[in-house]
């Protein structure tokens, strides 16, 4: 077991992921299902991010915030999913420290803009509904730049400052973490010491980016459907009723997967260690899986684009 030297007592540097090790030898079998997930994940968000690219009349704000959110969820299962295939398969469990934290990092600031482009999406559609004449003013280059910007400032500093807190942590007596990949708590809740300080930036970091999203996101939405049942009817209101739908779906998918899997942690409950465990690794592999198929499926303009090239392949083969 490798060790090193930090302020004064020896604290690990290697660690080992044992999710769902209640299962002993069936551990394996959970190869299959997460390997067919995180197949259906590369796939569907691909393709999604093809049709969009190559078809120049998907190039709309919206269909431009659609294929970056694909980004997210083709990306994201990328900085765990391997790891934890191969632990499952081969027993490979070992993570190093510093490797622990790298993908600590790269996991939470990469699904921290799930929660930003929901937010995004949410205020593209009330400029597109509320205030019309005003839309191009808001969607234009300037303003999406300093929305990038400010969010990726916003989740990178508390993300980082996150990691560097974490990393800081005496290690001193297990180097055993009951989970699949690093997850923040799952890590500190193996040091040894105070872990108050780790535990209130985490609760500060959901809060100054998940839940203001998240009342950003209701306020836009309320604000909309005021505005749709007050001013519109017919097939302009269905059409916008059904636009925020789509993006609610997705949204109420996306944040009860990641508050469950934060209370889990945080809360205390009878949970079993397998359950806390898939429900921690569902709330990143299952949006990137679901939002693809619903973005697809029920975005009319992407549905289009999607059926033509489908009879233009059938075409090609005949």
């Amino acid at each position: 077991d490798m060790q090193g030297y930090q302020g004064g007592n020896f604290s690990h540097t290697e660690f080992l992921l044992i999710g769902f090790h209640e299962l002993k030898e069936q551990r394996w079998l959970l190869f299959f299902p997460f390997c067919l997930m995180f197949m259906l994940s590369t796939v569907a968000n691909s393709a999604l991010i093809f049709v969009i690219t190559a078809q120049r009349s998907l190039h709309s704000p919206m269909c431009v915030l659609i294929g970056a959110m694909a980004c997210v969820d083709l990306s994201l299962p990328v900085f765990f999913v391997p790891k934890m295939l191969l632990s499952l398969l081969f027993n490979w469990d070992a993570i190093s420290l510093l490797g622990c934290l790298v993908q600590m990092f790269f996991i939470h600031f990469v699904g921290s803009f799930q929660s930003s482009i929901l937010l995004w999406m949410a205020l593209d559609r009330y400029a597109a509904i509320c205030i019309p004449l005003r839309y191009n003013e808001y969607t234009n280059t300037s303003s999406s730049l300093k929305f990038i910007v400010a969010a990726v400032l916003r989740n990178g500093i508390f993300i980082l400052v996150i990691v560097i807190l974490a990393g800081n942590l005496p290690y001193c007596s297990s180097n055993v973490i009951d989970h699949c990949f690093c997850e923040h708590m799952a890590l500190v809740s193996v040091a040894n010491g105070s872990t108050v300080i780790n535990s209130s930036v985490g609760l500060g970091a959901v809060f100054c980016v998940t839940t203001l999203d998240f009342v950003c996101i209701v306020v836009s939405y309320g604000k909309i459907f005021i505005s749709v049942f007050k001013t519109t009817t017919g097939k302009s209101s269905r059409k916008a009723i059904h636009t925020c739908t789509t993006h609610i779906i997705v949204m109420c998918v996306t944040y009860f997967s990641a508050m469950t899997a934060f209370f889990t942690y945080r809360v205390k409950n009878s949970i079993s260690p397998n359950i806390r465990v898939l429900i921690s690794t569902m709330y990143l592999l299952f949006p990137s899986c679901f939002n693809p198929i619903i973005y697809g499926i029920r975005t009319k303009e992407i549905r289009e684009q999607i059926l033509k090239l489908i009879k233009r392949t059938k075409v090609d083969q005949t």
